[in-house]
């Protein structure tokens, strides 16, 4: 693998869109609500800088950001479909045959040939595919720019239990409510959840094996949050995992909000 260099500079939003542990729905996992319309998507006051550190994750390491199946092949070529025709009703984007304009004036070249990666290119979201294996869902496929903790090339293929085993909160209780609700999504019917985590360093792309922890946060200058959609598409049935990420100063929230935060995390 290439050496990569450290994010240049930190990439911030203004503001939390949304305070997860602050509402009783989704202070405790799994904490899920329903999508509004077609919100599983969006552009926010990070999108220019984010989609520059993309750029360079995806142009110096693909091999660490991208993993395809053979089998998750009829899948991501699904969700290439679907992302471009959603994004053709999305301000600031230009969908062309062969190119697309992006809200932050870059053009960038339409590629089915390799779905993920161009997808990648377009939206904020990270893009994980989950396709039923028996029992169970299987990671097929993924875009993953900005992980927490965690590495495509380690997960790729595993069932959901298996990818969240380092998980201590995910019990074989959660582990069984979860694939109840990856059963239960149905097309047109998104569900969205979202995390909570203090850190000291703000890089979005922070990948970990199993075992290697991330290091406990000292000053907890940044909150990380990950809007998680999930949502099932028609053809293949796979069920898209589509990771928003959010980070902002601690100071942005109120003394009253970084205590909760605090307690909440215990």
């Amino acid at each position: 693998m290439k050496d990569l260099l450290p994010q240049p500079a930190p990439i911030l939003q203004a503001r939390l869109p949304f305070l997860p542990w602050m509402d009783p729905r989704t202070a405790r996992m799994p904490g899920i609500l329903p999508v509004e319309g077609e919100d599983w998507l969006r552009v926010d006051d990070a999108y220019a800088a984010q989609m520059a550190e993309r750029e360079r994750l995806i142009g110096a390491v693909p091999e660490v950001v991208h993993a395809l199946l053979p089998e998750g092949r009829a899948a991501a070529e699904e969700l290439y479909a679907t992302v471009l025709d959603r994004l053709t009703r999305m301000e600031g984007f230009r969908i062309g045959a062969a190119s697309a304009l992006r809200p932050d004036g870059v053009e960038v070249a339409l590629d089915p040939g390799a779905p993920l990666l161009t997808l990648g290119r377009l939206v904020q979201e990270d893009l994980c595919l989950m396709e039923q294996a028996g029992e169970e869902h299987r990671l097929t496929g993924g875009i993953l720019c900005f992980p927490a903790s965690w590495t495509l090339r380690q997960k790729i293929g595993r069932a959901l239990v298996s990818i969240h085993r380092p998980v201590d909160s995910y019990d074989d209780g959660m582990a069984r409510r979860v694939q109840r609700l990856f059963d239960a999504i149905r097309p047109g019917a998104a569900l969205w959840r979202m995390n909570f985590l203090t850190y000291d360093d703000p890089a979005l792309h922070q990948p970990r094996l199993e075992g290697q922890h991330r290091p406990r946060p000292q000053g907890h200058f940044f909150i990380r949050c990950e809007r998680q959609c999930l949502l099932r598409l028609p053809q293949s049935r796979a069920v898209v995992f589509a990771i928003h990420t959010y980070v902002v100063p601690a100071d942005t929230l109120t003394a009253g909000e970084l205590a909760a935060l605090k307690a909440a995390q215990g």
